[in-house]
């Protein structure tokens, strides 16, 4: 080889050889020996385009881009034209190997050069070339460049990447993680499908065709899930549902609607293989753009990363502010992550932040939701070990619309949010924080192994009707409410509003081994309702009926951090509820239990069932519940209408019943406590009967002393008098015993006294 001052001698091509390959040049890129056509190995770029002498067809390396060892070393191809520009109007065309990174596109990461323009042309090359982008280090500077896009796995191990958010814009992220494949409409017998597509159906062969596709199904002039709230007068959803097709028309996605039209049915074929991005660190620079406008905004900008493929998973990522970076962005983004349109997707092993919405002043208020995640139209999208934490200040890092078997595994978040027409949510080992879970939607709803810290445990969001059309589930979770006023567990309150589908408040709820923790508010003295419902139960302004759950139980749920307890649930209004069965007076349906239960004291009411005389039930499928309090001790209520009781193992307050059913008393105590002048503590009318077995009568406790003198207030005892109801050894308090001598006829009633038989010494 001829010596010059930008070839290298033999010996040093071979030194150069070597340090090519320790910096990264990529496997099957190796350089093509002189004595079968190979060319001189460069140091740089640079060093190649000034060699005169490259004549077309000679392969080249480089054993840097910018300098030799910095990373972009390379294997190039001398043709006429495309590429880098050499000398003699001839280019170096960079040959494909394994990989790329993007110091081989000449990106130079010194906080000046917009380096997503070399970032981009690595990924179209990557694309072009169906192969991996593998950039395990070094730091680099996105400013003006955006739309990059993703089609193959990358591996961004500890690359560092710095996010000027000045340059944000409405319509494209800085990556864009996209399919090759393309949105077809679905070819098929409209008519059919509509009779067909509906609630249960898990085949539909003639959709065979659209194996391995998403599929949509819209209806755009049937508007659902109309939004309450002045600010968002009109705002509206298109009946929409959608589903992933399997061999045969093997349905996946239990779907939540019936159709009378549609508008629009396309089906996106989903990718076969899992596309992987995995590692990097995002730093942001928080200045997104956008000015005050008062209650207006600027839209959603966009700043991070859009998935539109399905099978894609993310993974080991970071994402945070510039060290002395502020978010000081005043209109809302659309998530660092969004997901749209896409069927089984991954997130895991990620750190975000929310972004701040609710700060100290107005002027610097964003006036609408800012999210660091956002999920629209996805099916089984699952998120593993994310943590993205934060304080009154920021908003809910989650900013979801149409999401169905929604997974949160392990993570630690402050907020899991789905605005509208979620369908099966799953969170487990989690802790969810200040801006708890707020959804609205149906099917399963699983909460388990899960600690919240929120104003309520689940909030059903208003503004969507505060529906859950489907089974609640929560299991050996904790709960700390995050306030001093009243809370809840289950908080349903819609509006009376016409939201143009059916409201209610789940078809089951099974609750068990929830605590609910105190400790960081010890001096709280507000109310905390397992459930708590709507005033109402039927809207004025549409006539439309609410329906409560056929299946309600609270098991083992105790309280910590301070002594006052919980209470259950008022049924204000039972009587205009719409059950899926009929009942009536000794027909229920609907189950409500409670048991073990840690209840507030102090005579509170803890049971509300308001269906007076007066009331009369809309038909035969209003709301008919038996009732069944086990180990809940201070238990008080008022009930009224068509409705069974019984209590079981407790100590029971004041109990005010007038039922069209069976009221039955077993193993309990019989303690009410009230202030001075209170006399009225018991009515226990029950046109099935009312019986008391095994039960131990107290004196009243009145502003703190028991006074055996009040029993005879009760109205079904009057000492040595009279017993009204059936008792099976029913027990007097040793504080009456010792007041009052009893007589043998009165001992034998107490012990065995059937209604029919006189109630009168």
């Amino acid at each position: 080889m001829e010596q010059n001052n930008t070839a290298y001698t033999r010996r040093k091509m071979l030194g150069a050889l070597g340090l090519t390959l320790a910096a990264g040049l990529p496997v099957g890129a190796a350089p093509v020996s002189k004595r079968s056509g190979g060319g001189p190995v460069y140091a740089t770029v640079i060093a190649m385009q000034e060699d005169k002498k490259l004549t077309a067809g000679s392969i080249v390396q480089t054993a840097g881009y910018h300098a030799a060892g910095d990373g972009g070393a390379a294997v190039y191809q001398v043709a006429e034209k495309g590429g880098i520009a050499l000398q003699n109007g001839l280019s170096a065309v960079l040959l494909a190997g394994a990989s790329v990174n993007y110091k081989m596109f000449g990106a130079v990461g010194d906080g000046k050069n917009d380096d997503g323009v070399q970032i981009k042309a690595a990924h179209e090359f990557a694309n072009e070339h169906n192969i991996p982008v593998v950039n395990p280090g070094g730091e680099f500077w996105l400013k003006q460049t955006n739309a990059i896009p993703v089609y193959t796995n990358v591996h961004w191990g500890n690359t560092v990447f710095h996010i000027d958010e000045q340059y944000n814009t409405k319509t494209n992220a800085r990556f864009e993680i996209r399919s090759r494949l393309k949105p077809v409409k679905v070819e098929a017998d409209k008519d059919l499908l509509l009779k067909v597509l509906k609630p249960g159906v898990k085949m539909i062969p003639e959709l065979a065709p659209y194996t391995n596709c998403l599929v949509f199904a819209a209806d755009d002039k049937d508007r659902i899930g109309l939004r309450a709230g002045e600010r968002y007068n009109g705002q509206s959803w298109a009946r929409e549902d959608f589903f992933y097709v399997e061999e045969h028309g093997r349905i996946i996605g239990d779907l939540a609607w019936e159709f009378k039209n549609f508008t629009s049915l396309m089906a996106y074929p989903c990718d076969q293989g899992y596309l992987v991005v995995e590692g990097g660190t995002f730093l942001m620079s928080g200045n997104s753009p956008g000015t005050f406008k008062g209650t207006k905004y600027d839209g959603y900008w966009r700043g991070g990363i859009t998935i539109s493929r399905s099978r894609t998973i993310i993974r080991e990522q970071w994402v945070g502010l510039e060290k002395g970076a502020a978010d000081v962005a005043l209109n809302p983004r659309g998530g660092f992550y969004s997901f749209s349109r896409v069927y089984d997707v991954t997130l895991q092993d990620v750190r975000l932040i929310p972004w701040e919405q609710d700060r100290e002043g107005k002027e610097r208020d964003v006036p609408a939701g800012t999210y660091g995640i956002s999920c629209n139209r996805t099916l089984k999208a699952r998120f593993c070990r994310v943590t993205a934490e934060g304080g009154p200040v920021h908003w809910g890092v989650f900013g979801t619309n149409l999401n169905k078997q929604f997974i949160i595994d392990s993570c630690s978040l402050n907020r899991v949010d789905v605005h509208f027409h979620c369908w099966h949510l799953y969170i487990k080992d989690s802790q969810i924080g200040y801006r708890g879970v707020t959804v609205t939607g149906g099917g399963d709803l699983f909460v388990e192994n899960t600690t919240i810290w929120s104003r309520n445990f689940i909030s059903f969001r208003r503004d969507f009707g505060a529906k859950w059309d489907g089974a609640i589930y929560v299991r050996n979770c904790r709960y700390m409410p995050a306030g001093q006023g009243d809370t809840a567990v289950l908080e349903f309150v819609p509006a009376d509003f016409t939201y143009n589908y059916p409201i209610g408040y789940g078809r089951t709820i099974r609750v068990e081994g929830l605590t609910v923790d105190y400790h960081a508010l010890p001096g709280s003295t507000g109310i905390c309702w397992l459930m708590r419902t709507a005033a109402f139960s039927k809207m004025k302004s549409s006539g439309e009926r609410l329906f409560f759950p056929h299946a309600v139980s609270f098991r083992d749920v105790v309280v910590e951090g301070r002594s006052k307890g919980v209470r259950l649930v008022e049924m204000a209004a039972p009587q205009g509820y719409r059950q899926p069965l009929k009942g009536g007076p000794g027909v229920p349906n609907a189950s409500l239990v409670f048991e073990n239960v840690q209840l507030e004291q102090e005579g509170a009411r803890h049971l509300l069932l308001n269906a007076a005389p007066d009331k009369q039930p809309e038909d035969e499928y209003a709301l008919s519940p038996e009732i069944r309090v086990v180990n809940c001790h201070h238990f008080s209520a008022e009930l009224a209408g068509a409705a069974g009781l019984r209590v079981e193992r407790s100590l029971v307050g004041a109990l005010k019943a007038d039922l069209q059913g069976e009221l039955s008393l077993a193993d309990c105590r019989l303690q009410p406590a009230g202030k001075a002048g209170e006399t009225t503590f018991y009515k226990l009318a029950a046109t099935a009967g009312t019986s008391f077995t095994n039960c131990t009568v107290h004196a009243p406790v009145v502003d703190g002393t028991p006074k055996p003198s009040l029993v005879d207030t009760y109205g079904f005892i009057k000492l040595n008098k009279i017993l009204r109801f059936n008792h099976l050894n029913t027990r007097l308090g040793q504080e009456i015993l010792k007041e009052v001598k009893l007589q043998p006829r009165f001992v034998r009633m107490l012990a065995s006294h059937h209604e029919l038989e006189g109630e009168s010494m």
